[in-house]
């Protein structure tokens, strides 16, 4: 992800390499950015390790920094559940402020391997799709690479997603608590409640959302004819997820919708879900919690790129001190 890499190779000349396009100007080796992925599968571990390292850091940091924002944008889509305890909005329409942070150390325990898989799958992901797709596709290998990268985070993410929310809609108290009642009450399957409408929000979003960031990262990099610093990465990450969260704040509510529902199946699915909230709350109230939905995912896309190109950088720099001490072979 991110610009263009100086690939060195002590028997050729340097050249650059880009996700996107061959760049002419001159760059400094090491900047924000896995280099690019090579036909071995040391380098294709290399990648996913990299990646895996710099996104774990990255989602923790975001989840943790923003909680509290996503807790109130859950209890507000929660609010015509159907459960007293579920209302985020009670006597003067005051949001309940009580319990933040609540399910947060459980929550935790699932965002790092989720956004390690996800960045993990997604670097060798995009790199071995911009070798196939043609240079002005570029944009559709990011698409890609961002769907595949969150399909295969969403084994994790999914049961990670279920125990947050019903915690903070106040039907548990702790993650062990959740899993182990949400598992007796309603299966193993339970645990993924609303799995289909998680990908239909998340497919879509992190494929919108990674192919913006990048677009955009190679735009302003050609105008500006230079590598971009952190407060740069961090301002393309902000407006590429605002947008692409207000893009799926309806995806959003239908899946939490289905996700805290528990037991009781009020929706039967992602249609009957579309239309009893339509039907009984009309059309804007799948727009609720858009608010907090763009106020959290434009922090967190700016929190989110920013740490996660400058783990990425960090990394690079440390395998480059690593080679400086290790013996040159001869032929």
């Amino acid at each position: 992800m991110g610009p263009p890499t100086l690939a060195m190779d002590s028997k050729r000349r340097p050249e650059v390499s880009s996700d996107a396009f061959k760049s002419k100007v001159e760059t400094k080796p090491h900047f924000a950015s896995v280099n690019t992925l090579e036909q071995n599968p040391v380098d294709f571990l290399r990648v996913l390790f990299e990646g895996s390292i710099a996104g774990g850091a990255a989602g923790v940091i975001v989840e943790t920094a923003l909680y509290p924002i996503d807790t109130i944008k859950t209890r507000l889509q929660a609010v015509f559940i159907g459960f007293c305890q579920f209302q985020a909005v009670r006597g003067g329409g005051k949001i309940l402020l009580k319990g933040l942070y609540s399910g947060l150390g459980g929550n935790l325990a699932g965002v790092l391997p989720a956004s390690a898989i996800f960045v993990g799958v997604y670097e060798p992901a995009k790199q071995k799709l911009l070798k196939i797709f043609p240079e002005n596709l570029s944009a559709l290998a990011h698409l890609t690479a961002g769907a595949i990268g969150g399909a295969a985070s969403s084994l994790v993410r999914v049961p990670t997603e279920v125990v947050k929310q019903r915690m903070q809609t106040g039907q548990f108290a702790s993650a062990s608590n959740a899993v182990r009642l949400i598992v007796s009450k309603e299966g193993f399957r339970g645990l993924y409640a609303g799995y289909g409408s998680f990908l239909l929000r998340d497919l879509p979003f992190d494929a919108i959302q990674f192919c913006l960031y990048e677009q955009l990262l190679i735009g302003y990099k050609l105008a500006a004819k230079r590598e971009l610093n952190d407060p740069e990465n961090a301002i393309i990450g902000a407006f590429a997820g605002s947008l692409t969260g207000a893009i799926t704040t309806p995806l959003d509510v239908i899946k939490t919708r289905l996700m805290v529902q528990g037991p009781g199946n009020q929706y039967k699915g992602i249609f009957d879900c579309v239309q009893t909230i339509v039907r009984e709350e009309g059309a804007p109230a799948l727009l609720k919690g858009i608010g907090p939905r763009v106020l959290w995912i434009g922090i967190g896309g700016s929190i989110f790129f920013g740490v996660l190109e400058r783990m990425k950088r960090l990394l690079a720099q440390r395998r480059s001190d690593i080679q400086k001490f290790e013996p040159v072979k001869k032929d």
